[in-house]
């Protein structure tokens, strides 16, 4: 009997032995992901919606160790976007903090976004050369389809930084016996708004697809197995929807992919094919964790997470020392000679600013794109002392809301970040009167198709009817100056305006973008164009010959104003009026060659019309006359 027993608890441990191995197994053989894209240089939490802080990389890195510890065969994944965003980026090309933080961070791989151009090619070369010389560990970095080929010099020195660094159009990676081929792919949307890159974008699809077979027989020939493919794509995913949807459909063997550029969240994966489409929204706000299992050829998803990155995650404290190494470093070399740092209290704020989304949701006046407008005109006159006929900002560039309370320079950052070649320089130029009203025709117009395209402006008031003829929905406009005077907008007069860099340079590219039907030509004192690649000559510079960027103007006007924000910016002011009406007075009001048109292509339509039932009226009696002629009786 005892025998028995012994042998049947021996049965038990060989039983279970046996199910620990193959559960060991199980587990090894499950492939683990995660993955962020667009960070934008986020190193700190922001403030959210919910009115609590979230995202941060030291929080961001606690989560990561909980997983890694958990499934030692994760890789760690980034879908571009990495920088451009907070005043970290300051040190981009000098010190090459993002990919540095990442590499510290454990970042196997990344990719190249549309804002990794901002600082121009001689920026990105900068950054790859420090980051590689830096002797730190740094993530990989893929592209497929975005190629330095021209021969510029710009060009050459990207080929040589890209060759220093060591970028290529893949990678495999292997971890605990399982093996990752992952590869870049960068998308035509990202490459409309990356203007300054010198790069050639290739066909996404024909290039991911000779990649993602390239780095599959690669895997095979070299270690005998099937890799887990992955996409980092810069690209993006609206609504189940989107470039990324299409590259799925298109390219065979991809089982992931990370979809970036439209700071989307998608809940769950998004399934097309045999392809798995995730995303994790910006800014840190959360890390996403996937794990796949092969099943045959295919993978198929066991888990999917979106991990809050919110005030309840401890912060890593050696990722947690380091940004504030990085924080110290900025203040002395960036905002010393403001006399700033990155919390100095710029004034108490106790009004509600919309949020991003918000501004983006519809097309109305915003009081915080007023208050941007406002702040560069007011310092480009004082800087320049010369009067502003009109300043103008874009949503697109707006990257982050002003929170209530306490208002520091890193918030304002935070919320004017963007810039080419610098950090958002504001440049003053010159556009006719005709134009002047084509660039509220793009508030009224493009911002349907493009949301990034609402404009904020500051000196003039114009009002436009949603239910008017496109590019002909602006009814009236009239310039305002300080002391509440208007005047009519003369067509062929010349008027001074500032922007940011970044709108300047798109505003010659309007034309291009509404395919001919409209344009805008920044020009100079004396009427001559300008072009792009020359606005640097026309930035606004200060009394030490210093560039004048966005956020210090921001910065310097909150300052001018005592200690608390204006209660001009409590609401909207009626500078832009948005309205619907189907009144044939305010259809036609001030109606230009758009409207005209259209209404000669109704009429043209309506006679067509016409003309086609009359035709079948008098074919119908005389198919009736006929009828009755051979009913009527023969006379004898």
């Amino acid at each position: 009997m005892f025998k028995r027993i012994i042998s049947l608890l021996f049965a038990i441990l060989i039983l279970a032995g046996v199910g620990i191995v193959s559960f060991s197994a199980e587990n090894t053989e499950e492939y683990s992901v995660l993955f962020t894209h667009d960070l934008h240089s986020h190193f700190l939490p922001t403030l959210g919606e919910s009115g609590e802080y979230e995202g941060g990389y030291a929080r961001i890195m606690t989560k990561m160790e909980e997983v890694r510890k958990k499934y030692p065969q994760t890789v760690t994944l980034d879908g571009g976007d990495f920088s451009m965003g907070s005043l970290f980026q300051t040190g981009f090309a000098t010190h090459a903090l993002e990919l540095c933080l990442m590499g510290k961070m454990g970042y196997d791989v990344t990719t190249l976004g549309n804002h990794e151009f901002d600082y121009l090619p001689e920026g990105l070369s900068a950054m790859l050369t420090t980051a590689k010389k830096s002797g730190g560990k740094v993530p990989e970095i893929v592209e497929a389809n975005y190629v330095a080929d021209s021969d510029t010099d710009d060009c050459k020195k990207l080929r040589e930084a890209f060759e220093l660094y060591g970028v290529k159009e893949y990678t495999v990676i292997e971890r605990e016996g399982l093996y990752y081929a992952v590869f870049g792919i960068f998308g035509e949307a990202s490459h409309l708004v990356a203007p300054n890159s010198g790069m050639t974008l290739l066909d996404n699809i024909e290039i991911a697809q000779k990649t993602v077979d390239a780095a599959v027989k690669e895997c095979k020939e070299k270690y005998g197995k099937e890799p887990l493919v992955v996409c980092l794509s810069h690209s993006g995913t609206e609504n189940g929807a989107g470039e990324d949807v299409e590259l799925a459909k298109g390219v065979k063997g991809i089982d992931l992919i990370v979809s970036g550029h439209s700071h989307s969240t998608t809940e769950e994966p998004i399934k097309v094919n045999d392809t798995y489409v995730v995303s994790c929204g910006n800014y840190g706000r959360n890390l996403g964790s996937v794990r796949l299992k092969m099943s045959g050829d295919k993978a198929e998803i066991t888990s999917f997470e979106l991990i809050d990155i919110n005030e309840s995650v401890e912060e890593n404290g050696e990722i947690a020392k380091v940004i504030e190494e990085y924080k110290d470093s900025i203040n002395k070399t960036y905002l010393a000679p403001y006399g700033l740092t990155f919390d100095t209290v710029l004034l108490e704020n106790e009004y509600e600013f919309e949020s991003v989304e918000d501004i983006y949701a519809t097309q109305h006046e915003s009081p915080l794109g007023n208050l941007l407008s406002d702040a560069y005109k007011w310092a480009a006159e004082k800087e320049t002392g010369l009067p502003v006929d009109l300043a103008v900002t874009a949503s697109g560039v707006i990257r982050e809301s002003i929170p209530k309370g306490e208002v520091t320079v890193s918030n304002i950052f935070d919320t004017a970040s963007l810039g080419v070649g610098t950090e958002g320089e504001i440049v003053m130029v010159y556009v006719t009167g005709k134009d002047l009203r084509t660039i509220l025709e793009v508030d009224a117009t493009a911002s349907l198709f493009m949301s990034a395209a609402q404009l904020f402006t500051s000196g003039v008031r114009y009002s436009f009817n949603v239910c008017r003829m496109l590019f002909n929905r602006v009814d009236s406009a009239e310039l305002v100056s300080c002391d509440g005077k208007t005047a009519e907008i003369e067509d062929e007069k010349l008027y001074r305006i500032v922007t940011g860099m970044y709108i300047g340079q798109m505003l010659g590219q309007i034309e291009d973008k509404a395919f001919g039907l409209i344009s805008v030509t920044p020009r100079d004192e004396n009427g001559n164009p300008i072009e792009a690649e020359d606005l640097v000559n026309y930035v606004v510079k200060d009394k030490n010959g210093n560039p004048l960027k966005e956020w210090y103007a921001i910065s310097a006007y909150m300052q001018s104003m005592g200690g608390r924000m204006s209660e001009k910016y409590s609401a909207a002011d009626g500078r832009k009026n948005v309205y619907f009406s189907l009144s044939p007075i305010d259809l036609l009001k001030n109606a230009n060659i758009f409207t005209f048109i259209a209404l000669g292509v109704i009429l043209l339509l309506l006679s067509l019309i016409a003309l086609a039932v009359v035709l079948i009226v008098r074919k119908a009696k005389k198919a009736k006359r006929l009828k009755k002629t051979l009913k009527a009786p023969e006379i004898n």
